[in-house]
């Protein structure tokens, strides 16, 4: 069989592979090859300018000529780098041949044994990956949850003033807003991608042991230290790490994904509540014309978005999860346990993409239904029962909640009029029974 989307072992390269291409440029095979050779290009210029006699005299108009290798890099070029990697069974040597080739065919082959000088394949994939993983963020991620984001104000503006029963344990409770319940996740959210965002996305940078021996004993004299701060820290736009092994550390990169997992998590928790709310028929979902629910049941509309996220989001933070725990730990200066699983970021990230837009999809189909939420609030008077105690306890009217409690417990179901007879029976002012008459399932809905 080819490859296609129909032949794809892994649904997000198949059935899923529209909903996740944005992604390739970063987290494919052909995105870390060329953020390689991105970030062996930039390395090369940053020597040229660092008073390295043997590169003096290079001119620096080939930086763009150089730069425009990766900016200007193609699917055919990733291929001819895989077929050298076939000889040299090493992928970072195969970037480095290439490089030597473009080189020469820019008159620049005297140069050329400064590619890759001095450093070890792990400066270069501990770079190249924290990079690519960056730019997915701040280009595919992020803006995707601000669009969740701005989706679920704009929903709970419009409903601010929606009253509606709430549910704790599954039972009538205290009735509240349905904008304010759209407002909690809101706020989750927020809090939490700004923890994400907060986080330093690290690389090492310090050749093969992280100690710059190659580099130093070419170049006692220049500070590689303060080189490879300036190189990482502000051309790469990452944060070096200043002490490590042959690879870096990956604590903050297991950081960041335990971030998103717990986005995920909260997003799972909003996927949970419309679902119920859609079943309770609070919600009812927009039709789109030839859609079918249920292959036996054409009456049926399930609420297969939100279900879908929801497995998708359980997915992703599998995987986030194995790639927090793991990451962090190497065998002494190194093994290679990380290099196969740094190759998996795209994704658990790519099962969260597919979540969000399938949140997105369903928000976009809900309809309200206010017949319903009014219904239950007028069939549940038993909720304020809490507001009127309250206030006798203010009056100093004995037992009121034990009062109240009989009263509830008593009666199967409590009625506007039952409430309103137990109201009359008080021993309490006019203005006091006026005040508690006020209180309906519908306004009792706090600040």
């Amino acid at each position: 069989m080819e490859l296609n989307t129909l032949t794809a072992i892994s649904p997000i390269d198949g059935r899923y592979r529209e909903k996740v291409k944005e992604l390739a440029a970063y987290l494919s095979e052909y995105g870390l090859i060329k953020y390689r050779i991105r970030i062996e290009i930039e390395y090369f210029i940053a020597l040229s300018r660092y008073n390295i006699p043997q590169l003096e005299g290079i001119d620096k108009e080939y930086y763009e000529s150089l730069r425009d290798i990766y900016r200007n890099f193609t699917e055919k070029e990733a291929a001819e780098i895989k077929k050298i990697e076939k000889t040299t069974n090493h992928d970072v040597k195969a970037v480095e041949y290439f490089l030597k080739n473009k080189f020469d065919k820019l008159n620049l082959r005297k140069y050329k044994e400064y590619i890759h000088f001095g450093l070890t394949s792990q400066d270069i994939n501990n770079t190249a990956i924290p990079l690519s993983y960056k730019e997915s963020l701040t280009k595919v991620y992020f803006p995707l949850l601000q669009q969740l984001l701005d989706i679920l104000i704009s929903m709970s503006l419009e409903w601010d003033e929606v009253s509606m029963l709430a549910h704790t344990h599954g039972q009538p409770a205290s009735p509240t807003r349905l904008g304010k319940e759209i407002r909690v996740f809101v706020e989750r959210l927020h809090s939490q991608t700004a923890q994400l965002k907060q986080l330093p996305v690290s690389a090492k940078f310090g050749s093969a042991t992280g100690n710059f021996n190659a580099h130093h004993v070419a170049y006692p004299e220049i500070d590689w230290i303060e080189f490879a701060n300036a190189f990482v820290n502000q051309i790469l736009g990452l944060k070096r790490q200043q002490t490590t092994t042959q690879i870096e550390h990956y604590d903050n990169l297991a950081a960041s994904f335990q971030a998103i997992s717990r986005i995920n998590t909260i997003l799972i928790d909003l996927c949970r509540d419309i679902w119920t709310y859609i079943s309770m028929d609070y919600f009812k979902q927009k039709i789109k014309e030839g859609e079918i629910g249920s292959s036996t049941m054409p009456h049926k509309i399930n609420p297969i978005d939100f279900e879908n996220a929801e497995g998708n989001l359980g997915v992703g933070n599998a995987l986030f999860g194995h790639l927090a725990e793991k990451l962090p730990i190497s065998r002494l200066q190194r093994d290679l346990t990380d290099s196969t699983v740094l190759r998996n970021i795209g994704v658990p990230l790519a099962h969260t993409l597919i979540a969000i837009k399938s949140i997105v999809k369903g928000l976009g189909k809900l309809i309200l239904n206010p017949d319903k939420i009014n219904a239950d609030l007028e069939e549940n008077w038993g909720v304020v029962a809490e507001g009127i105690q309250t206030i006798l306890r203010r009056e100093g009217y004995p037992n009121p909640y034990e009062t109240l409690l009989d009263l509830t417990r008593t009666h199967k179901k409590i009625t506007r009029e039952k409430i309103s007879a137990f109201i009359d029976s008080l021993s309490v002012s006019d203005e006091v029974k006026k005040e508690l008459r006020a209180i309906t399932p519908s306004n009792y809905t706090g600040i």
